[in-house]
Protein backbone atom coordinates (compact mmCIF):
# COMPACT_ATOMS: atom_id res chain seq x y z
CA UNK A 1 0.00 0.00 0.00
CA UNK A 2 1.21 3.68 -0.56
CA UNK A 3 1.77 5.95 2.23
CA UNK A 4 -0.73 9.02 2.93
CA UNK A 5 0.21 12.49 1.49
CA UNK A 6 -0.63 13.75 4.69
CA UNK A 7 -0.02 17.44 3.59
CA UNK A 8 -2.48 17.25 0.87
CA UNK A 9 -4.96 14.93 3.56
CA UNK A 10 -5.08 18.19 6.11
CA UNK A 11 -5.61 20.38 3.08
CA UNK A 12 -8.67 18.33 1.73
CA UNK A 13 -10.02 17.22 5.30
CA UNK A 14 -9.39 20.84 7.82
CA UNK A 15 -13.09 21.75 8.24
CA UNK A 16 -13.77 21.20 4.54
CA UNK A 17 -11.44 24.44 3.76
CA UNK A 18 -9.84 25.07 0.74
CA UNK A 19 -5.95 25.67 1.20
CA UNK A 20 -5.17 29.48 0.70
CA UNK A 21 -8.78 30.17 2.33
CA UNK A 22 -6.96 32.12 5.78
CA UNK A 23 -5.55 34.41 3.02
CA UNK A 24 -8.93 35.07 1.21
CA UNK A 25 -10.19 38.83 1.93
CA UNK A 26 -13.26 37.50 4.26
CA UNK A 27 -11.51 35.51 6.34
CA UNK A 28 -9.04 38.44 6.87
CA UNK A 29 -12.36 40.67 7.96
CA UNK A 30 -14.01 37.72 10.27
CA UNK A 31 -10.32 37.52 11.99
CA UNK A 32 -9.58 41.39 12.69
CA UNK A 33 -13.40 41.56 13.72
CA UNK A 34 -13.18 38.35 16.58
CA UNK A 35 -9.98 40.10 17.58
CA UNK A 36 -12.29 43.43 18.19
CA UNK A 37 -15.09 40.73 20.05
CA UNK A 38 -11.83 40.20 22.25
CA UNK A 39 -10.44 42.84 23.12
CA UNK A 40 -14.15 44.47 23.74
CA UNK A 41 -14.71 41.75 26.43
CA UNK A 42 -11.31 42.71 28.09
CA UNK A 43 -9.31 39.76 27.20
CA UNK A 44 -6.13 39.56 25.45
CA UNK A 45 -5.88 38.16 21.98
CA UNK A 46 -1.99 37.21 22.14
CA UNK A 47 -2.87 34.99 25.11
CA UNK A 48 -1.83 31.13 25.37
CA UNK A 49 -5.73 29.72 24.26
CA UNK A 50 -7.01 32.54 22.05
CA UNK A 51 -3.86 33.55 20.09
CA UNK A 52 -5.72 31.10 16.85
CA UNK A 53 -9.48 31.34 18.11
CA UNK A 54 -10.18 34.83 15.55
CA UNK A 55 -9.03 32.29 13.23
CA UNK A 56 -10.77 29.05 14.16
CA UNK A 57 -13.97 31.13 14.91
CA UNK A 58 -13.47 32.20 10.97
CA UNK A 59 -13.45 28.56 9.93
CA UNK A 60 -16.15 27.58 11.79
CA UNK A 61 -18.35 30.69 9.96
CA UNK A 62 -17.22 30.22 6.75
CA UNK A 63 -18.07 26.66 7.03
CA UNK A 64 -21.50 26.57 8.43
CA UNK A 65 -22.80 29.27 6.02
CA UNK A 66 -21.01 27.71 3.10
CA UNK A 67 -24.81 27.30 1.68
CA UNK A 68 -24.47 30.78 0.09
CA UNK A 69 -22.19 29.62 -2.59
CA UNK A 70 -24.10 26.30 -3.33
CA UNK A 71 -26.22 25.70 -5.84
CA UNK A 72 -29.59 23.37 -5.96
CA UNK A 73 -28.99 22.46 -9.32
CA UNK A 74 -25.93 21.48 -9.10
CA UNK A 75 -26.76 18.62 -6.71
CA UNK A 76 -30.04 17.56 -8.14
CA UNK A 77 -29.10 17.42 -11.77
CA UNK A 78 -27.73 14.62 -12.63
CA UNK A 79 -29.46 12.30 -9.74
CA UNK A 80 -33.02 12.03 -11.72
CA UNK A 81 -33.08 8.10 -11.93
CA UNK A 82 -36.28 6.44 -14.68
CA UNK A 83 -38.63 4.48 -12.19
CA UNK A 84 -41.78 3.10 -13.46
CA UNK A 85 -45.04 3.37 -11.75
CA UNK A 86 -47.70 0.09 -11.39
CA UNK A 87 -47.60 -2.02 -14.09
CA UNK A 88 -51.89 -3.57 -13.19
CA UNK A 89 -54.20 -2.12 -11.33
CA UNK A 90 -55.37 1.15 -9.44
CA UNK A 91 -52.14 2.57 -6.82
CA UNK A 92 -49.21 4.17 -6.51
CA UNK A 93 -46.00 3.07 -6.63
CA UNK A 94 -42.56 3.56 -7.87
CA UNK A 95 -41.77 6.41 -9.76
CA UNK A 96 -45.76 7.15 -9.62
CA UNK A 97 -47.20 8.74 -6.50
CA UNK A 98 -45.18 6.57 -4.38
CA UNK A 99 -44.51 8.41 -1.59
CA UNK A 100 -40.83 8.94 0.04
CA UNK A 101 -39.27 10.12 3.24
CA UNK A 102 -35.89 10.76 4.90
CA UNK A 103 -36.54 11.05 8.43
CA UNK A 104 -34.01 11.82 11.44
CA UNK A 105 -31.68 13.85 8.90
CA UNK A 106 -29.70 15.91 11.94
CA UNK A 107 -28.68 19.25 10.66
CA UNK A 108 -27.66 22.70 12.46
CA UNK A 109 -27.95 26.06 11.78
CA UNK A 110 -27.08 29.87 12.83
CA UNK A 111 -29.91 31.80 13.77
CA UNK A 112 -30.02 35.03 12.17
CA UNK A 113 -31.25 36.93 14.72
CA UNK A 114 -28.31 36.09 17.24
CA UNK A 115 -26.19 33.94 15.55
CA UNK A 116 -26.02 31.43 17.68
CA UNK A 117 -26.27 27.96 16.11
CA UNK A 118 -29.13 25.84 16.40
CA UNK A 119 -29.75 21.96 15.90
CA UNK A 120 -32.70 20.73 13.95
CA UNK A 121 -33.94 17.09 12.79
CA UNK A 122 -35.24 17.48 9.22
CA UNK A 123 -37.96 15.07 7.69
CA UNK A 124 -38.20 15.39 3.97
CA UNK A 125 -40.55 13.61 1.17
CA UNK A 126 -41.93 13.90 -2.06
CA UNK A 127 -44.42 12.27 -4.30
CA UNK A 128 -42.55 11.06 -7.51
CA UNK A 129 -44.23 12.14 -10.95
CA UNK A 130 -43.12 11.63 -14.57
CA UNK A 131 -41.85 8.23 -13.92
CA UNK A 132 -38.42 9.51 -12.06
CA UNK A 133 -36.92 9.61 -8.62
CA UNK A 134 -34.37 11.17 -7.30
CA UNK A 135 -31.29 9.81 -5.19
CA UNK A 136 -32.08 9.56 -1.70
CA UNK A 137 -28.96 11.16 -1.12
CA UNK A 138 -29.58 14.48 -2.64
CA UNK A 139 -32.45 15.43 -0.26
CA UNK A 140 -30.21 15.50 2.54
CA UNK A 141 -27.65 17.79 0.72
CA UNK A 142 -30.37 20.13 -0.80
CA UNK A 143 -31.82 20.16 2.87
CA UNK A 144 -27.90 20.88 4.00
CA UNK A 145 -27.68 23.55 1.55
CA UNK A 146 -30.15 26.42 3.13
CA UNK A 147 -29.30 25.05 6.85
CA UNK A 148 -25.72 26.45 6.07
CA UNK A 149 -27.05 29.70 5.73
CA UNK A 150 -28.60 32.53 8.86
CA UNK A 151 -31.81 31.47 9.00
CA UNK A 152 -35.38 31.63 10.76
CA UNK A 153 -36.85 28.06 10.78
CA UNK A 154 -40.05 28.74 8.76
CA UNK A 155 -38.04 29.97 6.16
CA UNK A 156 -35.52 27.44 6.21
CA UNK A 157 -38.26 24.63 5.76
CA UNK A 158 -40.37 26.77 3.07
CA UNK A 159 -36.36 27.36 1.27
CA UNK A 160 -35.73 23.44 1.04
CA UNK A 161 -39.68 22.45 0.09
CA UNK A 162 -39.36 25.19 -2.75
CA UNK A 163 -36.04 24.29 -4.29
CA UNK A 164 -36.73 20.36 -4.31
CA UNK A 165 -40.32 21.02 -6.08
CA UNK A 166 -38.56 23.11 -8.91
CA UNK A 167 -35.42 20.92 -9.05
CA UNK A 168 -37.17 17.15 -9.27
CA UNK A 169 -40.50 18.32 -10.54
CA UNK A 170 -42.62 16.42 -8.06
CA UNK A 171 -45.90 15.71 -7.42
CA UNK A 172 -45.21 17.57 -4.05
CA UNK A 173 -42.58 17.70 -1.47
CA UNK A 174 -43.31 18.10 2.07
CA UNK A 175 -40.97 19.11 4.76
CA UNK A 176 -40.94 18.80 8.83
CA UNK A 177 -38.18 20.44 11.06
CA UNK A 178 -37.68 20.11 14.63
CA UNK A 179 -35.39 22.79 15.95
CA UNK A 180 -33.91 23.33 19.09
CA UNK A 181 -32.40 26.65 20.04
CA UNK A 182 -30.66 27.43 23.17
CA UNK A 183 -32.00 29.90 25.70
CA UNK A 184 -28.67 31.43 27.07
CA UNK A 185 -29.44 33.24 30.36
CA UNK A 186 -27.77 36.51 30.94
CA UNK A 187 -25.26 36.18 33.92
CA UNK A 188 -27.97 37.99 36.35
CA UNK A 189 -30.94 36.40 35.42
CA UNK A 190 -29.24 32.85 36.08
CA UNK A 191 -28.27 33.45 39.79
CA UNK A 192 -32.50 34.55 40.39
CA UNK A 193 -34.04 31.68 37.91
CA UNK A 194 -32.87 28.25 39.41
CA UNK A 195 -35.20 26.40 36.85
CA UNK A 196 -34.03 28.18 33.51
CA UNK A 197 -35.13 26.62 30.82
CA UNK A 198 -32.20 26.26 28.74
CA UNK A 199 -34.47 25.26 25.35
CA UNK A 200 -36.56 26.42 22.92
CA UNK A 201 -38.52 24.40 20.47
CA UNK A 202 -40.05 24.54 17.78
CA UNK A 203 -41.86 22.19 15.13
CA UNK A 204 -42.34 24.08 11.35
CA UNK A 205 -43.72 22.35 7.98
CA UNK A 206 -43.95 23.42 4.73
CA UNK A 207 -45.57 21.94 1.38
CA UNK A 208 -45.97 21.91 -1.80
CA UNK A 209 -48.06 20.21 -4.56
CA UNK A 210 -50.37 17.68 -3.20
CA UNK A 211 -49.23 18.31 0.42
CA UNK A 212 -50.01 22.49 -0.64
CA UNK A 213 -53.11 22.12 1.47
CA UNK A 214 -52.49 21.56 5.24
CA UNK A 215 -55.56 19.19 5.27
CA UNK A 216 -54.63 17.32 2.56
CA UNK A 217 -54.89 13.29 2.51
CA UNK A 218 -50.91 13.35 1.87
CA UNK A 219 -49.97 14.82 5.38
CA UNK A 220 -51.97 11.89 6.62
CA UNK A 221 -49.39 9.41 5.19
CA UNK A 222 -46.59 11.17 5.75
CA UNK A 223 -47.71 11.89 9.13
CA UNK A 224 -48.41 8.72 9.67
CA UNK A 225 -44.40 7.40 9.08
CA UNK A 226 -43.77 10.16 11.92
CA UNK A 227 -45.73 9.45 14.43
CA UNK A 228 -43.09 6.93 16.52
CA UNK A 229 -41.26 10.07 16.63
CA UNK A 230 -43.58 11.85 18.46
CA UNK A 231 -44.24 14.07 15.22
CA UNK A 232 -47.82 14.93 15.24
CA UNK A 233 -50.60 17.65 13.23
CA UNK A 234 -51.14 19.56 16.81
CA UNK A 235 -47.61 19.95 17.56
CA UNK A 236 -46.69 21.93 14.23
CA UNK A 237 -46.68 25.45 15.01
CA UNK A 238 -48.52 27.57 12.65
CA UNK A 239 -47.56 30.52 9.93
CA UNK A 240 -49.11 32.96 11.99
CA UNK A 241 -48.02 31.65 15.64
CA UNK A 242 -44.18 31.79 13.66
CA UNK A 243 -44.30 35.45 12.75
CA UNK A 244 -42.62 36.82 16.03
CA UNK A 245 -39.29 35.63 15.80
CA UNK A 246 -38.83 32.05 18.08
CA UNK A 247 -34.85 33.75 19.27
CA UNK A 248 -34.84 33.65 23.02
CA UNK A 249 -33.21 36.92 21.89
CA UNK A 250 -36.49 38.17 20.83
CA UNK A 251 -38.00 37.40 24.65
CA UNK A 252 -39.80 40.29 26.91
CA UNK A 253 -37.11 39.59 29.18
CA UNK A 254 -33.72 40.28 27.48
CA UNK A 255 -35.34 41.49 23.83
CA UNK A 256 -34.46 45.15 24.40
CA UNK A 257 -30.93 45.93 24.14
CA UNK A 258 -29.41 48.85 26.75
CA UNK A 259 -28.75 51.68 24.79
CA UNK A 260 -25.76 52.39 26.84
CA UNK A 261 -24.20 48.46 25.99
CA UNK A 262 -24.45 49.72 22.38
CA UNK A 263 -23.24 53.05 23.05
CA UNK A 264 -20.05 51.71 25.10
CA UNK A 265 -19.20 48.83 22.51
CA UNK A 266 -19.64 50.37 18.81
CA UNK A 267 -16.80 48.92 17.89
CA UNK A 268 -17.99 45.52 18.85
CA UNK A 269 -21.30 45.79 16.77
CA UNK A 270 -19.55 47.26 13.76
CA UNK A 271 -17.17 44.25 13.95
CA UNK A 272 -20.36 42.12 13.92
CA UNK A 273 -21.79 43.62 11.13
CA UNK A 274 -18.73 43.34 8.92
CA UNK A 275 -18.65 39.03 9.95
CA UNK A 276 -22.25 39.47 8.16
CA UNK A 277 -21.07 41.26 5.49
CA UNK A 278 -17.93 38.66 5.09
CA UNK A 279 -20.59 35.69 5.52
CA UNK A 280 -22.26 37.41 2.13
CA UNK A 281 -25.22 38.98 4.67
CA UNK A 282 -26.38 42.13 4.33
CA UNK A 283 -26.33 43.97 7.77
CA UNK A 284 -29.21 46.14 6.73
CA UNK A 285 -31.56 43.19 5.81
CA UNK A 286 -34.54 44.10 8.57
CA UNK A 287 -34.35 40.87 9.47
CA UNK A 288 -30.32 41.00 10.80
CA UNK A 289 -30.65 44.58 11.57
CA UNK A 290 -30.73 43.75 15.88
CA UNK A 291 -28.42 41.02 14.91
CA UNK A 292 -25.13 42.91 16.07
CA UNK A 293 -26.37 43.96 18.92
CA UNK A 294 -27.97 41.33 19.87
CA UNK A 295 -25.15 38.85 19.54
CA UNK A 296 -22.84 41.95 21.60
CA UNK A 297 -25.43 41.66 24.45
CA UNK A 298 -24.92 37.28 24.67
CA UNK A 299 -21.56 37.82 24.09
CA UNK A 300 -20.92 40.50 26.82
CA UNK A 301 -22.17 37.98 29.70
CA UNK A 302 -18.32 36.51 29.33
CA UNK A 303 -16.35 40.03 29.55
CA UNK A 304 -13.46 39.46 31.75
CA UNK A 305 -14.06 41.45 34.51
CA UNK A 306 -11.65 40.10 36.81
CA UNK A 307 -14.28 40.27 39.90
CA UNK A 308 -13.26 37.85 42.88
CA UNK A 309 -15.42 35.73 44.21
CA UNK A 310 -17.11 36.84 47.80
CA UNK A 311 -18.17 33.21 49.56
CA UNK A 312 -20.15 35.37 52.14
CA UNK A 313 -17.48 34.77 55.13
CA UNK A 314 -17.38 31.05 54.28
CA UNK A 315 -14.13 30.26 55.01
CA UNK A 316 -14.06 28.00 57.83
CA UNK A 317 -13.64 24.84 56.33
CA UNK A 318 -13.91 21.21 56.93
CA UNK A 319 -9.87 20.94 57.96
CA UNK A 320 -10.32 24.15 60.76
CA UNK A 321 -12.89 22.64 62.33
CA UNK A 322 -11.53 18.71 62.49
CA UNK A 323 -8.45 21.08 64.39
CA UNK A 324 -10.61 22.43 66.88
CA UNK A 325 -11.75 19.43 67.79
CA UNK A 326 -8.51 17.83 67.55
CA UNK A 327 -10.23 15.26 65.26
CA UNK A 328 -7.21 15.40 62.35
CA UNK A 329 -6.39 12.75 60.63
CA UNK A 330 -9.44 10.77 62.31
CA UNK A 331 -12.15 9.18 59.51
CA UNK A 332 -14.06 7.20 61.61
CA UNK A 333 -16.54 10.35 61.84
CA UNK A 334 -16.54 11.54 58.24
CA UNK A 335 -18.89 10.60 55.60
CA UNK A 336 -19.42 11.27 51.86
CA UNK A 337 -21.66 14.24 50.84
CA UNK A 338 -22.56 15.00 47.29
CA UNK A 339 -24.24 17.68 44.98
CA UNK A 340 -25.38 16.57 41.81
CA UNK A 341 -26.92 17.87 38.85
CA UNK A 342 -25.96 22.04 39.37
CA UNK A 343 -26.06 23.57 35.86
CA UNK A 344 -23.72 25.63 34.19
CA UNK A 345 -23.19 27.50 30.88
CA UNK A 346 -20.18 28.73 29.44
CA UNK A 347 -18.52 29.45 26.76
CA UNK A 348 -15.86 27.89 24.57
CA UNK A 349 -12.50 30.37 23.89
CA UNK A 350 -11.48 28.57 21.16
CA UNK A 351 -14.29 28.61 18.85
CA UNK A 352 -16.23 31.40 20.56
CA UNK A 353 -19.53 28.90 21.21
CA UNK A 354 -21.35 28.01 24.29
CA UNK A 355 -20.93 24.98 26.26
CA UNK A 356 -23.46 23.75 29.02
CA UNK A 357 -24.11 21.09 31.19
CA UNK A 358 -24.19 19.67 35.20
CA UNK A 359 -21.88 20.26 37.28
CA UNK A 360 -21.48 17.14 40.16
CA UNK A 361 -19.25 18.15 43.50
CA UNK A 362 -18.70 15.69 45.89
CA UNK A 363 -16.45 15.50 49.62
CA UNK A 364 -16.21 14.20 52.60
CA UNK A 365 -17.38 16.20 55.47
CA UNK A 366 -17.91 15.21 59.35
CA UNK A 367 -21.31 13.69 60.24
CA UNK A 368 -22.14 16.30 62.99
CA UNK A 369 -21.12 18.96 60.21
CA UNK A 370 -23.49 20.43 59.00
CA UNK A 371 -23.06 20.36 55.48
CA UNK A 372 -22.19 23.16 53.07
CA UNK A 373 -25.30 24.99 50.94
CA UNK A 374 -26.14 23.99 47.42
CA UNK A 375 -27.09 27.70 46.48
CA UNK A 376 -22.93 28.61 47.37
CA UNK A 377 -21.85 25.53 45.15
CA UNK A 378 -23.95 26.69 42.37
CA UNK A 379 -22.74 29.94 42.69
CA UNK A 380 -18.80 28.86 42.28
CA UNK A 381 -20.17 27.17 39.38
CA UNK A 382 -21.77 30.16 37.40
CA UNK A 383 -19.03 32.16 38.63
CA UNK A 384 -16.36 30.45 36.73
CA UNK A 385 -18.60 29.37 34.01
CA UNK A 386 -19.67 33.07 33.21
CA UNK A 387 -16.34 33.05 31.19
CA UNK A 388 -14.22 32.84 28.41
CA UNK A 389 -13.73 28.58 29.09
CA UNK A 390 -12.50 25.39 28.74
CA UNK A 391 -14.00 22.53 30.21
CA UNK A 392 -10.38 21.28 31.65
CA UNK A 393 -9.86 24.61 33.25
CA UNK A 394 -13.37 25.19 34.27
CA UNK A 395 -13.49 21.86 36.27
CA UNK A 396 -9.79 22.60 38.07
CA UNK A 397 -10.99 25.58 39.35
CA UNK A 398 -14.75 24.62 40.57
CA UNK A 399 -12.32 21.86 42.63
CA UNK A 400 -9.87 23.96 43.77
CA UNK A 401 -12.52 26.76 45.10
CA UNK A 402 -14.46 24.09 46.95
CA UNK A 403 -11.40 22.66 47.96
CA UNK A 404 -10.50 26.12 49.66
CA UNK A 405 -13.70 25.74 51.39
CA UNK A 406 -13.99 22.56 52.68
CA UNK A 407 -10.95 21.03 52.97
CA UNK A 408 -8.52 18.81 49.97
CA UNK A 409 -10.72 15.91 49.79
CA UNK A 410 -12.89 16.98 46.95
CA UNK A 411 -13.97 15.31 43.65
CA UNK A 412 -16.05 17.30 40.54
CA UNK A 413 -17.41 15.60 37.77
CA UNK A 414 -18.61 18.08 34.40
CA UNK A 415 -20.90 16.88 32.01
CA UNK A 416 -21.37 19.30 29.04
CA UNK A 417 -22.74 19.14 25.38
CA UNK A 418 -20.39 21.55 23.36
CA UNK A 419 -21.96 23.46 20.70
CA UNK A 420 -18.85 23.36 18.55
CA UNK A 421 -19.08 19.21 18.25
CA UNK A 422 -22.46 20.17 16.33
CA UNK A 423 -21.26 23.65 14.57
CA UNK A 424 -17.94 22.61 12.48
CA UNK A 425 -16.62 20.22 10.31
CA UNK A 426 -16.96 17.39 12.34
CA UNK A 427 -20.87 17.76 13.37
CA UNK A 428 -21.29 14.58 16.24
CA UNK A 429 -24.86 15.02 17.22
CA UNK A 430 -25.51 13.85 20.75
CA UNK A 431 -21.93 13.88 21.90
CA UNK A 432 -21.07 14.54 25.17
CA UNK A 433 -17.92 15.44 27.13
CA UNK A 434 -16.59 14.37 31.04
CA UNK A 435 -14.08 15.42 32.55
CA UNK A 436 -13.28 14.44 36.39
CA UNK A 437 -10.70 16.58 38.96
CA UNK A 438 -9.59 14.91 42.31
CA UNK A 439 -8.25 16.00 45.19
CA UNK A 440 -7.14 14.94 48.92
CA UNK A 441 -8.76 10.74 49.99
CA UNK A 442 -10.60 10.51 46.24
CA UNK A 443 -7.12 10.78 44.53
CA UNK A 444 -5.74 7.83 46.30
CA UNK A 445 -8.97 5.85 47.17
CA UNK A 446 -10.28 4.31 44.12
CA UNK A 447 -13.01 2.77 46.15
CA UNK A 448 -13.93 6.88 46.80
CA UNK A 449 -14.05 7.50 43.64
CA UNK A 450 -16.16 4.55 42.37
CA UNK A 451 -18.65 5.69 45.30
CA UNK A 452 -19.03 9.04 43.88
CA UNK A 453 -19.48 8.22 40.48
CA UNK A 454 -22.46 5.51 41.53
CA UNK A 455 -24.10 8.06 43.16
CA UNK A 456 -24.06 10.11 39.44
CA UNK A 457 -27.56 9.28 38.07
CA UNK A 458 -27.96 7.48 34.58
CA UNK A 459 -29.93 10.11 33.26
CA UNK A 460 -28.05 12.83 33.36
CA UNK A 461 -26.78 12.90 29.48
CA UNK A 462 -31.11 13.66 28.98
CA UNK A 463 -31.15 16.47 31.64
CA UNK A 464 -28.50 18.57 29.66
CA UNK A 465 -29.60 17.50 25.99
Amino acid sequence: MGSLDEGHLCVEIENGMKLGFEKEPETIAIVDAVKVLLLGLGEDANREGLMKTPLRVAKALREGTRGYKQKVKDIVQGALFPEVGLHDGVGHAGGVGGLVIVRDLDLFSYCESCLLPFQLKCHVGYVPSGQRVVGLSKLSRVADVFAKRLQDPQRLADEICSALHHGIKPAGVAVILECLHIRFPSVESVFLDSKHQGWVKVLVSSGSGVFGNENADAWVDFLGLLKFRGVTVEKIHTRDSMKQSWCPSHSSSIAKIPSELLAANPEMVAAVASILRSLGEDPLRKELVETPGHFVRWLMNFENTKLEMKLNGFTCGITDLLKSNGEVGSRSNEHMHSELNLSFWSQCEHHLLPFYGVVHIGYFCPKAFNHIGKSLLQSIVHFYGFKLQVQERLTRQIAETVSSILGGDIMVVVEANHTCMISRGIEKFSSNTATIAVLGRFATEPAARAMFLQSIPHDTASQIS
